[in-house]
């Protein structure tokens, strides 16, 4: 039989390999930023062409390389950074494993310009697709200059699966932002299409945050630090008035490298558990400072998780380090106790005269006279007066049926419910129970009033789909960068729903008006849902424009989880749902109703 196992030729296994760490533009920013910042560079530019897929070009002042070392850089498992397996467990450097440069040479076309401090002429290397082109003297500074042009050129099944380049360009400012935190010390520069997106100088840590994030959050970061044996911790974390319902805003760097851990974001999330409602994420920016060897970095090809020797020690001194930062602010709300309903006792003073109060009578009172119109009716006299508004009593007993039924004064005249719900409680703030025939109905709150709203605005917007009123007082919005691109991108579509907007400076937008079937307190809310939304889920607003709008419409202002509702609100949210025309799913297809019925019930006894 013909053998059939083979080995694979450098270009397919780099390739392969590319698959690994190079997953679009922003995998490649990433590696090489990274790189430049290894070879001890003081400033860094990063230029980019059509979000990354025509150029990317990085241009760095670090040590650069010399004619050999530009050359064997670009073979597989090539690194200057770890010489024995011992070294894997002490790392201080960003990128150790020698697989970027040549996954990248192998889906693009590479030119690298390098040329150390002492050498008089630098070298020139050119490669297409792992094939070696030329390499000659260039005359050039001291540094590197990588370019990489029309990424995955070679790849087309790759190339077709990017995405728009606002979506990528959104990817590659990402990745730009976790390592110009890491390293406020370097000044950066990211340049798309000739424009200038960031210019960072060297600066401390707490003015790149001001820098990256723009001065809105100035007054909203909380300086943290905690030292122990175990590790060291420092950074800022953000105000309760600073989260929001967005991601984004959390960063985690172990010696500098960024990382991801969700185990450790719900250390923080418990830290603000009674400040923050549901659904609402802080902001923090936490450096950890740990020793190598207590830590594994090399567990992923992109080198953003990583494994702790003593996860658990350290997720309790970040929970305390977060408490007692927030403590020291007085970010804590005080205990404020309940006084309703109870007397105020005077202090005991000395030599104070104690008397017997005196009670007042009246002895011309006459509980018989009916001529007192002010006094109340006792029970006797309501059922009389019920009775003569009742044709229909047929005898004394039936009156106190309709004592008990009657309306209240505080209930809404409005609302008149179609769907007897005479047994309904509320789960948790969160579901409506109510029986059914075949046994207990629960309703998730916010969903059905998702669904309400959704058919409410789809009516109205049908009719009234670009109208606007103009706003009393124009509303300020402003963006991050980051933000800016998104809301350029849907900026046509939110005037055709009836917004209208006043450029007042190059990241802040003045309201001036907005649709007519929205609130204008909710209309800022609204905008950066729509932008949240269009970040996360790759919302294509110009397909399907009237749809995501109105979902996105409902979402935002439906109520918020955990509100509770009284008796007459759930009745009336039913009646509603029931009334829409698909009760039993949100527009986007999440369940309501779910009905556990009384086998169910019954066989959990049995």
């Amino acid at each position: 039989m013909i053998d059939c196992i083979k080995i694979l030729p450098d270009s397919i296994a780099n390739q392969i390999a590319a698959g690994e760490v190079i997953q679009r533009p922003a995998s490649v920013v990433k590696e090489l930023v990274e790189n430049a910042v290894d070879a001890q560079s003081k400033n860094i530019t990063v230029n980019i062409k059509d979000a990354g897929k025509t150029l990317i070009q990085i241009i760095d002042d670090g040590s650069g390389m010399s004619e050999t070392d530009a050359r064997v850089a670009f073979e597989r498992h090539s690194t200057s950074k770890i010489s024995t397996a011992e070294d894997l467990f002490d790392i201080h450097t960003k990128g150790f494993r020698g697989e970027a440069l040549a996954s990248i040479a192998s889906i693009a076309h590479v030119q690298l310009k390098t040329k150390r401090e002492n050498d008089e002429i630098g070298t020139q290397i050119s490669i297409k697709g792992s094939e070696f082109v030329s390499q000659n003297d260039v005359a050039c500074k001291t540094g590197s200059v990588f370019s990489i042009k029309n990424l995955f050129f070679n790849v087309p099944a790759r190339r077709r699966f990017l995405k728009s380049d606002s979506t990528e360009l959104r990817h590659i400012i990402a990745e730009f932002k976790r390592i110009v935190i890491a390293h406020p010390e370097i000044s950066f520069t990211l340049q798309h299409n000739n424009l200038t997106v960031y210019r960072l100088p060297a600066v401390k840590l707490k003015q790149r945050l001001i820098d990256l994030f723009e001065n809105k959050i100035n007054k909203q970061l909380i300086s943290t630090s905690n030292k122990t044996s175990i590790v060291t911790i420092f950074g800022y974390i953000g105000k309760p008035e600073m989260a929001k319902k967005k991601t984004g805003e959390q960063f985690f760097f172990v010696n500098n490298r960024f990382m991801k851990s969700s185990y450790f974001n719900k250390a923080i999330s418990l830290a603000y558990s009674n400040l923050l409602p549901n659904g609402v994420k802080p902001s923090y920016f936490i450096f950890f400072e740990i020793g190598t060897h207590l830590i594994d970095v090399n567990i992923h090809p992109t080198k953003t998780e990583i494994n702790f020797e003593d996860s658990n020690s350290i997720f309790q001194i970040l929970l305390t380090s977060i408490k007692n930062t927030l403590s020291k602010h007085n970010v804590v709300p005080s205990i404020d106790f309940d006084t309703d309903g109870y007397v105020e006792v005077p202090h005991d003073k000395k030599n104070t005269e104690f008397k017997i109060p005196e009670v007042e009578i009246n002895p011309n009172y006459n509980p018989f006279d009916k001529e007192d119109t002010n006094k109340p009716l006792n029970y006797h006299e309501k059922i009389s007066s019920y009775k003569k508004e009742s044709n229909d009593l047929e005898n004394w007993d039936n009156a106190f049926e309709i004592i008990k039924n009657k309306q209240t004064d505080f209930e809404d005249p409005k609302i008149n419910p179609t769907v007897q719900t005479p047994n309904i409680m509320s789960l948790k703030n969160k579901y409506i129970v109510t029986t059914v025939k075949s046994g207990l109905m629960f309703i998730d709150q916010k969903r059905a009033h998702e669904r309400i709203l959704y058919d409410k605005f789809d009516l109205k917007i049908q009719t009234t789909f670009e109208n606007s009123q103009h706003t009393l007082f124009p509303i300020n919005v402003s963006f991050t960068t980051e933000e800016l691109i998104i809301f350029n991108n849907i900026y046509n579509e939110l005037l055709s729903i009836g917004f209208k907007f006043e450029k007042t400076d190059n990241l802040m937008y003045k309201i001036t008006a907005i649709p007519t079937f929205i609130d204008a307190s909710k209309a800022v809310a609204i905008i950066e849902d729509f932008i949240e939304r269009t970040k996360q889920y790759e919302i294509n607003i110009k397909s399907e424009l009237k749809n995501k709008i109105i979902i996105s419409l409902a979402k935002s202002a439906a109520i918020n989880k955990n509100i509770q509702l009284n008796s007459i609100e759930m009745r009336a949210l039913i009646d509603k749902l029931f009334a829409t025309q698909s009760p039993n799913y949100t527009p986007d297809g999440k369940q309501i109703i779910s009905i556990l019925k009384y086998e169910e019930i019954q066989t959990k006894f049995e």
